[in-house]
Formats: structure tokens, sequence, C-alpha cells
């Protein structure tokens, strides 16, 4: 697996696999890999003739009190994991590379609606950076496939109606969340609780099973049944952010007659922001 930097680099190198015919596959990240990113990279190997990782902590996704300066970053351990399941070309540029105006002169792409709501609404503007920078590396290498994980179901969603909206020539692919054996979903952000805390986090995957159950036998209110799960996590020693349950096609409020749902939450334990998903078919 070859590194490259600079965007010179990664043209050159992708000019050479496209004149070959290769199906180029991309999975992009901000490093710091776990598991659930390495079945990203497997899915795209599966896909894809060449497959191109990125690395990048774009900054433009966090908000002025968030962690972009103490998150994760672990380049010669990401490097050894992506070149292990079969990586062939990692992009890890510096941020001058890839917003050389700065930040606020950044040009930037936005999904209207669904971007402003749930993470969207504790996260002003996220989706807008998340929507910018993977806007501009399906343009730096021009993927056939990209690959990303439904954990992050509101942003799957989200670039899916950009690359709908926007006639972009590739293909999604959205993985399976992975998870720890007692259930938690796999994230960086989960290095920040504590054992104490690692032992609860369980419970968001928990709760959200619980009200699919409930849903799956009839429960029909769901102001109540939403309720319920948030008390309940709370008494765990979760604060609550949100729960929705909403329909799958366009990610708004479900309704009676709607019959395949997800269900999304987050909630803070700790100094983690924990969010997780489960669908539901009525």
């Amino acid at each position: 697996m070859q590194t490259v930097n600079t965007i010179k680099e990664l043209r050159e190198r992708l000019q050479a696999e496209r004149r070959a015919g290769k199906r180029i596959g991309l999975v992009p990240t901000m490093g710091n890999l776990h598991q659930g990113h390495l079945r990203l990279v497997e899915s795209a190997v599966k896909n894809a003739d060449f497959v191109v990782a990125s690395i990048f902590v774009n900054p433009l996704q966090f908000g002025p009190t968030e962690d972009l300066e103490r998150y994760p970053r672990t380049l010669e351990q990401d490097q050894e994991q992506l070149q292990a399941f079969g990586c062939n070309l990692l992009f890890a540029p510096q941020e001058q590379e890839i917003y050389p105006q700065g930040r606020d002169g950044q040009s930037f792409v936005e999904v209207p609606g669904i971007s402003d709501l749930y993470c969207g609404a504790t996260r002003p503007g996220h989706f807008r950076g998340v929507t910018t920078i993977v806007n501009k590396l399906f343009n730096l290498i021009q993927p056939d496939v990209a690959v990303f994980g439904r954990k992050d179901y509101q942003q799957l969603h989200v670039i899916n109606r950009m690359v709908e909206d926007l006639s972009m020539p590739v293909s999604l692919i959205g993985v399976g969340t992975e998870r720890a054996d007692n259930g938690l979903a796999l994230s960086s952000r989960n290095g920040y609780l504590t054992a104490e805390e690692l032992a609860v986090a369980p419970k968001l995957y928990a709760t959200l099973q619980a009200l699919a159950k409930a849903l799956e036998e009839g429960g029909s209110n769901y102001a109540a049944l939403i309720e319920q799960a948030q008390s309940e996590l709370e008494k765990a020693g979760f604060m609550r952010d949100y729960i929705h349950i909403l329909r799958r096609s366009d990610m708004l409020a479900a309704t009676a007659d709607d019959r395949e749902l997800v269900i999304i939450a987050a909630a803070y334990l700790g100094a983690a922001r924990l969010i997780d998903n489960i669908e539901v078919s009525l």
C-alpha cells in the first residue's frame, strides 16, 4: 500500500489505475480505525479493483466546542491495518492541502432540510462539513463506488441525497454496524469512555432493541414509547439528546401507516456522545 499526502500525487497514481480500466473504490475515514472501518475496506475490496482509503480529520464538521483537537490520530497503526485488509492507496492530506483558502474561505456543499434535523440540530453545520469534504473527495478520487457505515445512518442518507441531487456517477454501499459482543456499536469516540461507562454504554442499543420490539408487538403511541426509552437511558446514567422513530425512505417522522422504519438515537455518556440506530419492518 502506498500513502500519498498531496492532491498531485493522488491524481497521478489514480490516473494510471484508471487507464488500466480499474474499478476504483473509496472508503473515507477520519482515522483511528477499528473493526467497523475495516469491514468497510473489506466491502470495497469485494466491489472494486483498486481501493483508496482517506484519513482526514475534517475540521468543517466539528463545532467550536467539540473534540477536533483531541480526536485520536493514529496514522501508523491505521496504515498497518489498511494494508492488512487489502487497501491499495491511502490519501492522508494535511488541512492546508484540502482547504487552501482556509476554513472560512472554503466553498461548501449543503443538502437542505435533512441536514438541520436530529444530529444536525444538535451539531449545527456538521452535515455541511460532511457533504463538503465527501464532495471534494469524490471530485479528487472519482470513485466508481464509495463505502460508508450504517451506524451513521443520517450521514449516509444525507450523502445519498447529495449524490442523487448532483447526479454524481458513484454508487454508494452502506455496511451494517459492527458491534462488540455486548452490543455496543464500535466507534472511535468509545475511547473517551471510562471502564465504568463502557459497562453502561451497551444499554443504548439494548434500549433501541426493546423499543423496536414494542413497535413489532403493535405499540403505536410513539411519543410515549420514546419517553419511556429516554427514561430508561437516564436511569442508566445517560443524558438525553434524541430518540426518533422515522420512516426509512426520507427520514421524516413515521406515521401509523408507515411500515419500513428506523429508530435513531443519540445520548451523552460521560465525555462521549454516542449514536446508534435499528431498522424495524412492521
